[in-house]
């Protein structure tokens, strides 16, 4: 994994010694090298800058495959084409691909998935990267023509942010590389809509702040010369969109399928030159992973390392409710023990996971999903200190149907988001007059209905059916790209690679189109999944209730937040002045919380939007963020 940045423009040549001479090309590697050291923690082994005529590079890189020979930014030729790449990400079918490209006269100098990815654009064009199977994000240019190629792979697992200022267009892995080159970050109404009406969702395609973008998964930008202002033409296209398709196999077939698909994407996420680890909570999903993992090292004469999290004094303060039935621990401990598994047990306390609050923002230039991510941020910290690639079980629950909203119909047959329905909750601390201006139902509602009218359907569904075809869809582009965001923002912000093997397009594609009926059968919650670890899992963790991440349940946490949500509020120029109504939170927190009802999702409750709160004045001040 690696961290990728660059600019591009067509106005003047950063290279030609009559415009400037060699103080104009320092100014552009200076603004390269900034934006290189605002990634340096998603690539500490090594980086590079590489200017060209018309647009400039820059890269680092966390070396996990071809330790030796992977640098970049990375060049080759073909047949008198020549193309540089910069890129961030895996690509697990890379011994394929490299076979079915030995017709090309091609040139090869390392063992890695860069090369393959030049080297397969250059033979085939942008046709190619419909072949590719991982995460990616990559940059390319070809300086001849004066063309630059922005691409993310098709469920957005790796991020690609741009931002086109005057006649310069600026992309990079994370939002601060583009602030490192000179664009100020900036907020409008759009911007605080997302956080108040959506956050910590994001729309897709939207960068979070005034101007920003990324590209979206499964999109190629081509940008090329032209002669008028900004001087480039911009082509947005898609290489890789999901279908919904007649599924025509029988449900044993579908279990074959499935249990194959899913077995294949997890040894082919196994792939690296250095050891791997495995995220195990003792749930489902990420029990399944870290079986298979342990299974195929095994045969080799190697132990899988295993690292599970929770929060100190957790068994003596938790509170079961609908969402969250059982602690973890003992899961996890079973777990492992079963598949023989070297096992840490990580906790984070009060104090960390409130201070990791400010950190999360850092790393994801955005206020987040509060104590959900600055515990995640602390916990893959002490992960990178002995393992630096994890694979997770991320995904799962949104590609199979995990979730309550799948199975209640209470939920899912609310006319908005069914993990963020009430926004009374959301405007519970806001001032009226800020809460009114945003218009907070409206945005809400118009992201809600963008998202269903684009829905993948088929004209034989049934109204039930198709309304199912909806919620997995709001899963797929919102939920899931909210876990996405937070496993590569807190993984890599410590140079951990966290891989995510349900999160494979093949699998995807598969399982949308398979009818509820079978996705569900008999009652049972992501059954073509437990069906898949039968020969993997213990009953005990095959049909254990779903619980997802955990949190801590300490009132005395809440207690510390809201101490540093008063301080904050209570300072002179405060940055959540306009923001929150004093008085509403002065009653806010003279009622208990309630941790069965969240306004996000099913961990985000009181506790958590103090926290965000807390996330969102830190962010205002950290960007110089004006309301």
């Amino acid at each position: 994994m690696c961290g990728i940045a660059g600019f591009y423009q067509n106005k003047y040549d950063f290279l030609s010694p009559g415009y400037g001479g060699r103080t104009h090309q320092n100014k552009w590697y200076e603004k390269l090298i900034r934006m290189k050291k605002s990634l340096v923690h998603r690539g500490p082994d090594d980086d590079q800058v590489l200017l060209f005529h018309g647009a400039g590079f820059a890269h680092t890189r966390l070396s996990i495959r071809d330790i030796s020979g992977g640098a970049q930014p990375m060049t080759c030729s073909c047949q008198g084409v020549t193309a540089t790449i910069v890129y961030n990400g895996e690509i697990y079918n890379t011994d394929e691909l490299r076979e079915r490209l030995s017709r090309y006269p091609l040139h090869w100098h390392t063992t890695g998935d860069t090369e393959v990815i030049l080297n397969g654009f250059l033979a085939m064009g942008e046709r190619f990267f419909e072949l590719l199977n991982g995460i990616f994000a990559f940059a390319i240019y070809i300086e001849k023509t004066g063309t630059l190629i922005l691409a993310r792979d098709p469920l957005g697992v790796k991020p690609l942010f741009y931002q086109i200022e005057d006649d310069t267009l600026v992309f990079a892995s994370e939002p601060k590389a583009i602030f490192a080159f000179g664009i100020q970050p900036k907020a409008d109404g759009e911007c605080w809509n997302e956080i108040f009406s959506l956050g910590p969702a994001r729309t897709l395609g939207k960068g979070g702040f005034a101007g920003m973008k990324e590209v979206m998964p499964g999109q190629c930008i081509t940008l090329t010369p032209c002669s008028a202002v900004p001087y480039f033409d911009c082509e947005a296209r898609n290489f890789w969109s999901l279908q919904a398709k007649p599924h025509t196999d029988s449900y044993a077939e579908t279990v074959e399928k499935v249990s194959w698909l899913v077995r294949d994407s997890i040894e082919r996420q196994m792939v690296s030159d250095i050891p791997i680890c495995s995220f195990l909570s003792g749930g489902l999903d990420s029990s399944l992973v870290a079986a298979v993992c342990q299974n195929s090292l095994k045969k080799k004469g190697r132990i899988l390392n295993t690292f599970s999290f929770d929060f100190e004094d957790n068994s003596k303060n938790f509170k079961a409710n609908s969402f969250q039935s059982s602690l973890d621990r003992p899961f996890a401990k079973e777990m492992a023990d079963y598949i023989g598994s070297r096992h840490t047990f990580l906790e984070c306390n009060n104090q960390s996971q409130a201070d990791y609050l400010y950190k999360a923002v850092d790393a994801r230039d955005f206020p987040c999903m509060a104590d959900v991510e600055s515990s995640m941020l602390y916990f893959c910290e002490l992960v990178s200190e002995t393992n630096r690639v994890a694979l997770t079980g991320e995904c799962a629950d949104e590609i199979f149907g995990g979730y309550p909203w799948f199975h209640r119909e209470s939920m899912w047959e609310k006319n908005t988001f069914p993990w963020s329905y009430d926004m009374e909750a959301r405007k519970a601390l806001l001032t009226d007059d800020f809460a009114s201006s945003l218009q907070m139902e409206a945005y809400s509602q118009n992201a809600y209905l963008d998202t269903i009218q684009s829905t993948p359907r088929l004209n034989s569904d049934n109204p039930q059916e198709s309304r199912r075809r909806e919620i997995a869809w709001l899963n797929i582009r919102w939920f899931m790209m909210t876990l996405l965001n937070r496993m590569d923002r807190t993984s890599m912000y410590s140079g951990l690679e966290a891989r995510v093997p349900f999160a494979d397009h093949r699998i995807l594609d598969y399982v949308y189109s398979i009818p509820w009926e079978m996705k569900c059968r008999n009652g049972q919650t992501k059954s073509l999944l437990v069906e898949a670890g039968k020969p993997f899992l213990p009953d005990s963790v095959l049909y254990r209730k779903k619980s997802p991440y955990p949190k801590t349940y300490d009132p005395a946490y809440e207690k510390l937040l809201a101490e540093r949500l008063l301080e904050m509020v209570g300072k002179t120029n405060s940055p959540l002045t306009g923001i929150i109504d004093k008085k509403k939170l002065a009653r806010f927190l003279r009622t208990p919380s309630d941790y069965g009802k969240p306004w996000y999702g099913q961990l985000m409750a009181g506790p958590q939007m103090l926290a965000y709160f807390l996330q969102v004045g830190y962010w205002i001040e950290k960007y110089s963020i004006s309301l």
